[in-house]
């Protein structure tokens, strides 16, 4: 199976699963406060738990040295994304407006549409690259993303929100104790050990971890369908605004990715297969379901928000397979 195909595949896996979580909701098995819930649980048990174990297991010096460059990568992504969404915004959108539609088409779904893809078809050392792209995805949007949807953030603002992220807190840590402790690669697998009971403790703590953090993934999309279950989307039909929304994020954005790459290919400068075509990947994505609590909570149009998060996940399903063919068949 070609790589386009196991993205097909691992799209509609995922949206199934989705659709569950979306029926859930809206029958009320899954109601809000659980929904709720769970999202915490994934992002600051769940998620920590699967970002700690991953780096003990595939963090080296040297893959270090090979990978530095993917939150940089991450923050050139958010920026190509930001210029498809001025260059598409004045076509379908004016006034205060034009801030959520900007900050929508910026923002991917970077982390848990991706996590199933980039594991299947990369391993570990996809999943260790997507893990550094986070931390720049975080960093953009704690400062970018807000300074987008407000007109300014304060340096002491991003720094707060960044510090006490569990997940940047976790990859912190992972490589930490990666590099110190070269041994900790076999805690999950307790392999080696000679008896030591530290080692062994160890052992036992990392594997429970690495239980919880492969809940990420069922819980994640389980707790996004609830989430799309539980929008109100105030609308028979998508407005010019969102059209335009979908557009950028799906179409404008990744094409415009593509010919960042085109470009960098004819100049000679080669990025790795595996961080490269995870990039390409991400640009792919849909609107981040958290788009919608930041548009609540820094200001801007919180209907356009959820407009955007619905249909731009239902429509990736079409989008996603059919650009990643395009860059495959462009030997991108």
């Amino acid at each position: 199976m070609v790589d386009w195909q196991i993205v097909l595949v691992k799209i509609a896996t995922m949206f199934l699963v989705i659709l569950v979580g979306w029926f859930v909701r809206r029958r009320g098995y899954l109601p809000e406060e659980t929904t709720r819930i769970l999202s915490r649980f994934v992002i600051d048990i769940a998620f920590p738990a699967l970002v700690f174990t991953e780096m003990l297991r595939t963090v080296t010096p040297g893959a270090l040295r090979e990978g530095w460059f993917a939150p940089l990568l991450m923050g050139v992504l958010i920026v190509i994304a930001w210029l498809a969404g001025l260059l598409v915004a004045p076509f379908f959108c004016r006034g205060e407006q034009k801030k959520t539609f900007v900050f929508l088409a910026a923002i991917p779904n970077w982390i848990f549409l991706p996590l199933l893809i980039v594991q299947t078809m990369y391993g570990d050392a996809g999943v260790r690259t997507l893990l550094l792209d986070n931390v720049g995805a975080q960093l953009m949007l704690w400062s970018f993303g807000v300074w987008l949807l407000r007109g300014g953030v304060t340096p002491r603002e991003a720094a707060r929100n960044i510090v006490t992220n569990p997940g940047l807190i976790a990859t912190a840590i992972g490589i930490l104790v990666a590099l110190l402790v070269p041994s900790s690669h076999n805690w999950e697998l307790a392999e080696h050990f000679s008896g030591s009971p530290v080692p062994l403790l160890a052992s036992a703590v990392v594997q429970a971890l690495a239980i919880v953090g492969s809940m990420t993934i069922p819980v994640s999309l389980l707790a996004i369908g609830a989430q799309l279950g539980d929008l109100e989307l105030h609308m028979h039909r998508p407005s010019r605004a969102l059209w335009g929304v979908l557009l950028a994020r799906l179409i404008v954005g990744p094409l415009l990715t593509v010919a960042v790459g085109w470009a960098l290919l004819k100049t000679g400068l080669i990025v790795p297969e595996i961080p490269r075509m995870i990039g390409y990947l991400i640009a792919t994505m849909p609107v981040a379901i958290s788009c919608s609590m930041f548009t609540e909570r820094f200001g801007g149009d919180v209907s356009l928000s959820a407009q955007g998060i619905f249909y731009s996940t239902l429509f990736s399903l079409l989008t996603v397979p059919a650009i990643f063919f395009v860059i495959q068949r462009l030997g991108l």
